[in-house]
C-alpha cells in the first residue's frame, strides 16, 4: 500500500467528502476556480488521503495527444513504446490530474472522452489496442472559468461528463490559517496580508486582470519572514506579479499600504 504524508489542505465546505464519493463511484471530477486558490493542493491532498499515486500534467498549447498517451521511441535495442502519464495512471489505478485543461488544444482533450463514461477505456491507436482503466483510476481536470475566451472554453459536451466542484479564494479566517501554516508567519502579519488581498480583489474588475492568489500571499509572507519590510515584500511578492503598468502598480501599492498599516 502506498503511504505518504498528507499535504495540508483547509477545507472550505464539503469538497473532500464529494471527491471521495466520486472516486468510489468511478466518476471524473472537474475543479473550477481562479488561479492559486488551492485546486492543485486539494488534488494532492486527496490523492494522499485515498492512498493513490497522482500524475499531474500542466496543460498548454503545445500539448499533444502523444504527450498524454505515449509514443514510440528509439533506443539502443530498437524501437520501443513508452507510456504517457495518462496511460500510466489508467494502468496503475492512479489519479491523473490535467491542470488548466482549457490551455490544451481541443483535439488533444478528445482522448479523455472514453475515460469519462461507463466504458472507462483508453484507445491506444498506435498500438492498435485499448486498455480498460484499473479499478481505482480517476480523472481530474481543472480550469479557470474567469480566464477563458471563446476559443478556450470547455465544450458543454465535455463539461457534462464531470462532477464539478467550484473553488474560490478562502474566507478570511481560513486564508489567514493557510498563510500561517504554509509560511510560519505570525497571525497578525498574515491577517494584514489577507486584508490587503481582499482590498485588491475588489479592484479586479477595474485595474487588474487576475486577483491576487493565496499562493502570492504565501510568497509574500515568506519574504517578510526572511526580514524584508512588509511594504517591500508586498510590492515584489504580491503586486508586481499582477501588472506591468507603473501607474496601476502605484495605485495597488497605495491600497496595500493602507491595509498593512492599519
Amino acid at each position: 500500500m502506498l503511504t505518504r504524508s498528507l499535504p495540508y489542505y483547509c477545507a472550505a465546505a464539503d469538497e473532500v467528502e464529494i471527491f471521495e464519493m466520486a472516486w468510489r463511484e468511478k466518476m471524473p471530477v472537474a475543479l473550477k476556480g481562479p488561479t492559486g486558490c488551492g485546486k492543485t493542493r486539494f488534488v494532492h491532498h486527496m490523492a494522499a488521503q485515498l492512498q493513490r499515486p497522482v500524475y499531474t500534467v500542466a496543460c498548454h498549447d503545445d500539448l499533444t495527444a502523444a504527450d498524454l498517451i505515449g509514443r514510440h521511441l528509439i533506443g539502443a535495442e530498437g524501437t520501443y513504446w513508452q507510456d504517457g502519464p495518462l496511460t500510466r495512471a489508467v494502468r496503475e489505478g492512479a489519479i491523473c490530474y490535467l491542470d488548466e485543461i482549457t490551455e490544451a488544444r481541443r483535439d488533444t482533450t478528445v482522448v479523455i472522452h472514453t475515460l469519462t463514461d461507463d466504458r472507462r477505456m483508453l484507445p491506444l491507436d498506435r498500438l492498435n489496442s485499448q486498455i480498460e482503466a484499473a479499478e481505482d483510476f480517476m480523472l481530474v481536470i481543472s480550469y479557470n472559468p474567469g480566464y477563458q475566451n471563446l476559443l478556450k472554453g470547455l465544450k458543454p459536451s465535455t463539461r457534462q461528463r464531470f462532477v464539478t466542484l467550484s473553488f474560490d479564494y478562502p474566507e478570511a479566517d481560513h486564508e489567514v490559517e493557510i498563510v500561517v501554516h504554509e509560511s510560519s508567519i505570525d497571525k497578525q502579519t498574515a491577517s494584514l496580508l489577507v486584508e490587503a488581498a481582499k482590498a485588491l480583489r475588489r479592484l479586479q474588475d477595474y485595474d487588474i486582470e487576475q486577483a491576487p492568489s493565496t499562493r502570492l500571499l504565501i510568497n509574500t509572507a515568506n519574504l517578510v519572514k526572511q526580514g524584508l519590510p512588509i511594504s517591500a515584500a508586498c510590492r515584489v511578492g504580491l503586486l508586481e506579479p499582477l501588472t506591468d503598468d507603473p501607474a496601476i502598480l502605484n495605485t495597488l501599492q497605495e491600497v496595500t499600504d493602507v491595509c498593512i498599516r492599519a
